[in-house]
């Protein structure tokens, strides 16, 4: 379940941080990537970005793989089949069937944890675990690309500016808080952890799951909790039906705004136990 597609989507947690009106000028040619960064890192002082997160900024580099996806948008290889469960198998590299019973044996281990969570957060275990299981095969795959460079190298890119470059920010708040550094890998786009949110994402909705104090995209209690905190807040309601058509449904949109990647969800999340 490796596979390219898996961290590329763009859609794998929607862009809830509104742009800020601060915003350096956009490029389309590798060779301004280092004026783009001097011209964020103005940006990036103003907002009041630390020594950690300045440093990490002057020492990203363009992100060849985030490039030549964002230059080549028919490249990216990610899944739009219509029925659900053609999504799930192409999505999982299986059967939809053999990603649901997957997803099901993930609750049944963690059988605690998502009780605590719905309990919490009123986001039922069997949604949470597909999207676990969609966005990296249940932590088994987080990403490769150093967080901070996929995220600027996204933020630069015109077609994507400046609708990321709030999450490039919020990056290097993350390395100033220490949540991430400098060398920390996830997607290509700048995904963090075990459910691939948006740096922005993250400090938006990040919860500490595990009760240590501390919000970890990389702890797999933070991450699921996160998850439902931001379900929660963007109008999911406990105890209701997800089918298409319902408000829970729609909720899922705050997670992602691909109708087919939302019909999964649902479609694996009814399946689950049954």
């Amino acid at each position: 379940m490796r596979r390219l597609f898996t961290a590329l989507c763009l859609t794998a947690l929607s862009v809830t941080t509104a742009a800020p009106v601060w915003s350096a000028s956009c490029i389309t040619q590798k060779g301004a990537f280092g004026q783009y960064k001097a011209n964020f890192g103005q940006e990036a002082a103003k907002a009041g970005i630390g020594q950690r997160g300045m440093q990490a900024l002057s020492a990203a580099n363009l992100s060849n793989i985030t490039w030549k996806f964002e230059s080549s948008p028919s490249s990216q290889t990610g899944v739009s089949h219509g029925d659900p469960a053609q999504f799930l198998a192409k999505r999982s590299g299986s059967t939809a069937q053999n990603f649901i019973n997957m997803a099901a044996s993930r609750m049944q281990k963690n059988a605690g944890l998502f009780a605590s969570i719905e309990r919490t957060y009123g986001v039922p275990g069997t949604i949470l675990a597909t999207i676990w299981g969609l966005e990296t095969s249940w932590g088994g795959y987080t990403g490769k690309t150093p967080i901070v460079d996929g995220a600027v190298t996204l933020a630069s890119y015109c077609r994507r500016h400046p609708r990321f470059e709030p999450h490039a920010m919020s990056a290097l708040q993350l390395v100033d808080r220490g949540v991430i550094s400098a060398a920390t890998r996830g997607g290509p786009s700048g995904e963090l952890g075990h459910m691939q949110f948006l740096a922005g994402n993250w400090l938006r909705y990040g919860v500490d799951g595990n009760g240590d104090g501390r919000a970890d995209p990389y702890n797999a209690a933070d991450a699921l909790a996160s998850a439902a905190n931001m379900l929660r807040r963007n109008g999911w309601k406990a105890g209701q039906p997800f089918g298409e058509g319902t408000a829970n449904f729609r909720a899922l949109s705050a997670w992602n705004d691909s109708g087919n990647y939302q019909r999964a969800i649902a479609y694996s999340a009814a399946r689950i136990g049954n």
